[in-house]
């Protein structure tokens, strides 16, 4: 059986809150650590029948780019739950959910802009 490590580095200030975010995993390509402003992992702890999660964001991820980051992150649960169901119009219900959360984002970034 082969094995893959993931590492995740979280670099924090005083307050404990996340300044920088690094991850390398053993299986990749990549030489160094990789950045990232944000991060979510969750397991399924199949005895307690519960998710188990990590939500990080470091002080320097702007609104915008966290709304880029929940919709490709909901499209791509979208495309996961297909491949693991098959159940094509529930992936279809969460990738139109998907588009209208974001096309809400967008809009609420114009108001705002034309009132500042």
């Amino acid at each position: 059986m082969n094995t893959s490590t993931i590492a995740i580095q979280v670099a924090t200030d005083d307050n404990r809150i996340p300044q920088s975010i690094s991850w390398s995993a053993s299986d990749s390509s990549a030489e160094q650590a990789q950045k990232a402003k944000a991060m979510m992992i969750a397991f399924w702890d199949g005895a307690e029948k519960a998710a188990l999660r990590i939500d990080l964001w470091t002080k320097d991820m702007m609104v915008d780019e966290m709304a880029d980051f929940f919709y490709q992150t909901l499209m791509t649960m979208a495309d996961t739950y297909g491949r693991a169901t098959r159940y094509q119009d529930q992936v279809e219900e969460m990738k139109t959910f998907a588009k209208g959360f974001y096309e809400k984002f967008r809009e609420r970034q114009l108001k705002e802009n034309k009132a500042g």
